[in-house]
């Protein structure tokens, strides 16, 4: 079974009710600052840490003197817009006694689906960790155009997870794991220690029951347990709520955790390998040379560019004799890509007008 002592990199998703109190609407600083001696703890031992963290509509809601539950999408918005500026304080209070930097990071399931975005978003995550700092991760709610759903931040942790190659994701619940039933109801359910498979006999098992400020129930959890262990990277539900919730998990607190069989880096290969190029591109043998040995790929090293891809895209790459070498994600469009071949990366902003990034497929983005 996975423990939090091997994690390199851990995603964790804090939902409302742990976050804020739901009587008074205030927020549960005493479990805040635990949160934060875990996290210290966990960066102590070398661990990239994100945060995935709902909240800022139920703090919002409670300085601007909202009804709990049922408002309006325009209410949900301005709530999220009040509430973020609170939530962001006050992670940024609870880590600073540790001298842990932290950031804010608004995004949308949506920007998964988009390249481009995808590609920022990862670079952003990517730079954040490389400077030590934890991001605090949120869904944008200020600008949903739909109406805002409790419980996407389980799918959005596994897609942030996803996003930046995370071995581990740990949601921090209102219960303490999965379940064959609702134990609240079925006094008969039992709790599943392991889970090597979301089979459809698992996925009836899941009902929707929540609390009354996270409305997400398991069936948001399978769903970002499939995102996650697809991406090799195990994942655990475990009751939130105890003062330092991730030292008592690795302490044998309960928890189900679902296991994955590759590990992120080489699931993300696979993922990329699989992919349908949009292009081509020949390199010299020096950059052939280089990828063998685990480079990435530069424009310097670029002898022709083939085909109409954008960024984001995957491309094949051929070394001289049109042989196929490797297939990444491309950095720039084909046109960027065409202008700026055998160039030295710091000829790219004068080429192309405007800055750009040093390597055209990252190593991180290539499948040899």
């Amino acid at each position: 079974m996975a423990t939090l002592s091997t994690a390199k990199r851990l995603v964790v998703k804090i939902g409302s009710a742990l976050l804020v109190d739901r009587e008074t609407g205030l927020l549960r600083s005493d479990w805040l600052h635990s949160l934060a001696q875990d996290v210290a703890w966990l960066k102590g031992q070398g661990t990239d840490v994100i945060l995935v963290s709902s909240g800022s509509i139920a703090l919002g809601r409670g300085v601007l003197g909202l009804p709990l539950a049922n408002l309006p999408l325009e209410q949900s918005q301005a709530a999220a817009a009040v509430g973020q500026i609170k939530l962001a304080r006050a992670y940024e209070e609870a880590l600073a006694p540790h001298e842990i930097k932290t950031a804010q990071v608004l995004v949308t399931l949506e920007d998964s689906a988009d390249r481009r975005r995808y590609l920022n978003s990862r670079a952003t995550l990517e730079t954040l960790l490389s400077l030590g700092v934890v991001p605090i991760v949120n869904e944008n709610d200020t600008v949903a155009t739909d109406e805002i759903r409790y419980g996407d931040n389980d799918r959005l942790a596994a897609q942030i997870a996803v996003t930046v190659g995370a071995d581990q994701l740990i949601l921090l619940s209102d219960v303490d794991g999965f379940y064959s039933g609702n134990p609240n109801e079925d006094p008969t359910a039992t709790r599943y220690e392991v889970i090597d498979q979301i089979t459809p006999e698992i996925e009836a098992m899941a009902g929707d029951a929540g609390s009354g400020l996270s409305k997400g129930g398991m069936k948001t959890k399978l769903l970002a347990g499939k995102m996650a262990i697809a991406a090799g990277c195990d994942m655990a539900i475990t009751e939130g709520s105890p003062l330092n919730p991730l030292k008592t998990l690795e302490n044998g607190a309960n928890c189900t955790w679902f296991t994955a069989t590759l590990d992120p880096h080489a699931a993300r290969k696979r993922w990329i390998s699989a992919m349908k190029p949009r292009g081509e591109i020949t390199v010299d043998e020096g950059a052939a040379r280089a990828l063998a040995n685990g480079k990435s790929l530069l424009p310097a090293g670029i002898v022709e560019v083939t085909g109409d891809f954008g960024r984001g895209d995957p491309v094949a790459i051929l070394d001289p004799g049109a042989r196929r070498l490797a297939q990444g994600l491309s950095r720039y469009t084909a046109q960027e890509a065409d202008a700026i071949k055998g160039r030295k990366s710091s000829e790219i902003e004068a080429t192309l007008g405007y800055p750009g990034r040093a390597a055209l497929v990252h190593r991180d983005d290539l499948a040899l």
